[in-house]
C-alpha cells in the first residue's frame, strides 16, 4: 500500500479501497468490499484483543500512512457477505441466489481443513514452508520465539501459528539444483498423474538409509529462519560429509534436517501452549511422503496422523468454513469429518539416535549463528 502511495500517486488517488487477494475475489463475487479478520491482519492496523470484536485501532491506522477511508470494513470469516453478483453467477454457471461466505486466508483455512478445531489441538503443515498451528483461547505473543496467536475463522478463538521459512522448499532445491534433469532418478515422461515422480523416488530411497543418514547432518535454513528464532542470516548446510557419503545419505539428511528443525520449533510451541504436544495431524503436500511422516514421528517422539487428502487441506477448510457460515455445520462437528490415512508411531531405537543428533543440531545453531552474521556483512 505504501509502495502504491509513494511511487504511483495517481493510482493511489483513484484507489477506493486496498484489498487482499481473498477480499478482491469476494468483491468480484458479490460486489461488496470487505476484509476478513485474518486477511487484514498483516496490514497491522487492527485491535485484536477480543477475538469476537476485531476492529481497527485508531492509533495504528493513524500511524500506518494510508488514508483510513481506503481500508475496508472488517467481517468474520464465517459471515455471509451476500449472494452472487449477476456477472459472477453467469461466469460460474451458478444461480444468483448462491450465498457467499467471506472465507479465510490459507493458513487459517488449513487449520480448519486439518480437523484441528478443538482447543490446543495442533497440526503440522508441510508445504514450501511449514508451520505448527493450534486454536487457542487467548491472545498471546512470544516475541523471542516469534510465535503469536492471531485472529482466525473460529469467532471466539485465536490461531497460534509457529512458522518456519523452508520445508518442502528443501526438496525442490534438491530436485532442481542437485539432481540433474536427465538423472536416472527422474525417469522418463511423467505425462500422467499416475506415473512416478522424483518425489516418489526420494520416498523409496529414504528408508534404505539408516536413521542419522550415516552421520550426515543438514540444516534447512535456505532462506533464514522465522521461528523459534528470527534470523534472516542463517543458511542451509551439510555437515560431516566424507568420501563414503553418497547421494542417498544426503537425501535422508535433508528430510531429517527439516524434522529436526521442527523439533526445535516444537519446544517453543509446548511452552506457548503450556502443555507438551502429544500427537500431530500432518497435512500439506509434503505429507504425501510416508518416509518423511515416519521421520517426523521418530524425531518428534509423537504419533503422527496423516490426512487422507493432504493436498486438499486448504480447499477443504475453505469449504467447511463456508458450511459453518451457511449454517450447515458447526466447528465442533469438524474433527469428526477428517479422514486419517495412516498413523505413524515413533520407533524407539530411532528416537534415541535422534535425541543425540538433536542436541548437536541445537549446538550447531548456537555456534554457527555468529558465523553467518559475519558472512552476511
Amino acid at each position: 500500500m505504501l509502495l502504491v502511495r509513494d511511487t504511483m500517486p495517481q493510482v493511489y488517488a483513484r484507489t477506493a479501497t486496498f484489498l487482499n487477494a481473498l477480499d478482491w475475489i469476494n468483491l468480484k463475487l458479490t460486489g461488496r468490499t470487505v476484509a476478513t479478520v485474518d486477511s487484514i491482519l498483516t496490514s497491522w492496523v487492527t485491535d485484536n484483543r477480543r477475538p469476537d470484536r476485531i476492529r481497527y485501532s485508531p492509533a495504528l491506522v493513524a500511524d500506518c500512512g494510508i488514508d483510513a477511508a481506503k481500508l475496508p470494513p472488517i467481517v468474520a470469516c464465517t459471515e455471509v457477505i451476500g449472494t452472487l453478483a449477476p456477472a459472477a453467477a453467469a461466469q460460474l454457471n451458478l444461480p444468483a441466489s448462491v450465498q457467499v461466505v467471506a472465507g479465510a486466508i490459507d493458513n487459517t483455512a488449513a487449520a480448519i481443513g486439518a480437523g484441528t478445531t478443538a482447543d490446543n489441538d495442533p497440526h503440522l503443515y508441510l508445504g514450501t514452508s511449514s508451520w505448527i498451528a493450534a486454536h487457542v483461547r487467548r491472545k498471546k505473543t512470544d516475541v523471542a520465539a516469534q510465535i503469536a496467536s492471531v485472529p482466525c475463522a473460529i469467532g471466539d478463538r485465536y490461531l497460534m501459528t509457529a512458522l518456519q521459512a523452508t520445508a518442502g522448499a528443501n526438496l525442490t532445491w534438491l530436485k532442481d539444483k542437485i539432481v540433474e534433469y536427465d538423472d536416472p532418478l527422474v525417469g522418463a515422461g511423467h505425462l500422467s498423474r499416475d506415473e512416478p515422480t522424483i518425489f516418489d523416488a526420494f520416498d523409496a530411497i529414504i528408508p534404505t538409509v539408516p536413521a542419522g543418514a550415516n552421520g550426515v547432518l543438514y540444516m534447512p535454513w535456505l532462506y533464514g529462519e522465522r521461528a523459534p528464532v528470527d534470523d534472516p542470516n542463517l543458511r542451509a548446510g551439510f555437515l560431516n560429509i566424507s568420501l563414503d557419503t553418497n547421494r542417498s545419505d544426503l537425501l535422508r539428511a535433508v528430510f531429517e534436517g527439516v524434522a529436526l528443525n521442527t523439533r526445535w520449533l516444537s519446544g517453543a510451541v509446548d511452552r506457548f501452549l503450556g502443555t507438551p504436544v502429544g500427537s500431530l495431524t500432518i497435512t500439506g503436500g509434503g505429507a504425501r511422503s510416508a518416509a518423511w511422516c515416519q521421520i517426523f514421528a521418530d524425531v518428534l517422539g509423537v504419533e503422527i496422523a496423516r490426512d487422507l487428502a493432504p493436498v486438499a487441506v486448504n480447499a477443504r477448510g475453505a469449504g467447511w468454513i463456508g458450511a459453518v457460515g451457511a449454517g450447515m455445520l458447526t466447528f465442533a462437528d469438524i474433527p469428526g469429518l477428517l479422514r486419517v490415512d495412516q498413523v505413524f508411531t515413533p520407533n524407539a531405537a530411532h528416537r534415541s539416535r535422534y535425541d543425540e543428533i538433536f542436541d548437536i543440531y541445537c549446538d550447531l545453531h548456537r555456534r554457527l549463528a555468529p558465523v553467518y552474521r559475519r558472512l552476511h556483512r
